[in-house]
């Protein structure tokens, strides 16, 4: 995986200006074995149920980042240490979690590249509710099915398309 979101920053700085390109704000903590990770995003509405999660990281994952709108909250984990097993055995790239994960240790074993907010100790409930594939917000950025994330040691960016 040959890029740097720097450079792709540098080199799109139209895009940036046009909102084409978008960088989420530095408030994402970096879990997993894969510092830098690249794909294109499958998308979660949740909040504070991760039935959604479970069953969608039990697909193929084709290299997709699974980005999840879990409108930041702050009180249980959506992703925990059996998702990150699965997320890995079945091909994803990472996860952008836009709430909380669990079990970090573990998920730290895992070679996937992780985004979230915090770890908490607490499951989510389990109801089944919430929308897949459609467009979310992710710390104020938004993000539709089929754009392309980019994660690195310096931050993440949101692309209409592939850019590298």
């Amino acid at each position: 995986m040959t890029f740097a979101t720097c450079d792709i920053c540098d080199a799109h700085e139209d895009k940036l200006a046009g909102g084409t390109l978008a960088v989420l704000p530095p408030v994402f903590k970096s879990f997993g074995k894969r510092p830098k990770f690249s794909g294109p995003a499958t998308t979660l509405k949740v909040f504070e149920d991760n039935v959604l999660v479970r069953s969608t990281l039990e697909t193929a994952g084709n290299g997709h980042v699974l980005a999840i709108d879990g409108g930041g909250s702050l009180r249980c984990a959506l992703v925990g240490g059996n998702l990150g097993v699965l997320a890995e055995k079945n091909g994803w790239a990472g996860i952008i979690v836009h709430g909380c994960i669990r079990d970090s240790e573990e998920i730290n074993a895992c070679n996937i590249g992780v985004r979230a907010l915090a770890t908490h100790p607490q499951r989510s409930v389990r109801k089944g509710i919430g929308d897949r594939n459609v467009r979310i917000s992710v710390a104020g950025v938004a993000i539709d099915p089929g754009d392309w994330i980019y994660a690195d040691a310096d931050g993440v960016l949101v692309a209409r398309e592939k850019l590298a």
